[in-house]
């Protein structure tokens, strides 16, 4: 792992577990319906193992278990993975497993997954190519790779928005044009790839109450926000509502079937 990679990784860790139980409390991330039109764009079924990597605390990872015959949660932040056995244990759940570990490599054995899963995770990525193609090796042939992300539609918008959250985030990395996105799954083999998308409304006081931006930072997202009001140079519909200031995250549903052929199973 170079230097950089390694700088990058105590990042996550250090932020994540600072945000391990607001992020698992936040409702955003327990929306009822953007979790359906995930399950339903994914074809999540009985028949199914998952992997959900970068899983986090949790709340989407119990949420397939519902539906699955066997999931598995893996993420680099063991307060993460914490949260994520609790809420198993409060859902009587019995068919998941969990994992403190990295995604470069993933530990498992090629072609182990029916479905192969993301969320919210790729803005984080030094290089999502790479985990997009482990995710291609850890999953069956013909079995699904989906990726669940915010992301962006011009440069010009990237640059601002990618700005903005590494104020509010220091360990984002960049949200990625909606053509990246897709292109990454033609690169990687996937095809039949099918798109949904959504957006998470939130209070901006709200997600900074449950971030960790370096001193000072946070007034200088307030005024990027209300400057973009009207603009919307972000892409995520600044706007006030009851003297608050209000927002969207775009969010993106890719899957692709998988017909690579593995070569070199490990």
């Amino acid at each position: 792992m170079s230097q950089s990679q390694d700088n990058h990784q105590r990042l996550i860790v250090e932020q994540f577990s600072r945000q391990a139980v607001p992020f698992a409390e936040m409702p955003i991330h327990s929306n009822e319906d953007a979790d359906r039109l995930v399950l339903e764009t994914v074809g999540i079924g009985p028949d199914d193992t998952v992997l959900d990597i970068a899983c986090g605390p949790g709340l989407i990872t119990c949420v397939m278990a519902q539906v699955a015959r066997q999931v598995t949660g893996i993420d680099i932040t063991p307060a993460m993975i914490e949260q994520a056995r609790a809420r198993q244990q409060a859902k009587g759940l019995t068919n998941v497993a969990w994992q403190v570990g990295d995604v470069m490599p993933l530990s498992f054995a090629a072609a182990s997954f029916s479905v192969v899963f993301t969320r919210y995770s790729f803005h984080h990525f030094l290089d999502p190519k790479a985990v997009l193609a482990e995710m291609v090796r850890v999953c069956e042939p013909g079995g699904k790779v989906a990726v669940v992300d915010v992301f962006t539609t011009t440069p010009e918008q990237a640059a601002a928005y990618n700005q903005v959250e590494k104020l509010r985030d220091p360990s984002h990395t960049r949200a990625l044009l909606i053509d990246e996105l897709t292109g990454l799954f033609r690169d990687a083999g996937l095809s039949d790839t099918k798109s949904e998308f959504y957006k998470l409304e939130v209070e901006l006081e709200k997600i900074l109450a449950s971030s960790f931006p370096d001193p000072g930072d946070a007034d200088k997202i307030r005024q990027i926000f209300s400057a973009d009001i009207g603009l919307n140079r972000l892409g995520v519909g600044a706007h006030r509502k009851a003297g608050a200031i209000w927002f969207a995250f775009p969010i993106a549903i890719l899957v692709g079937k998988n017909y690579t052929q593995h070569c070199g199973l490990h």
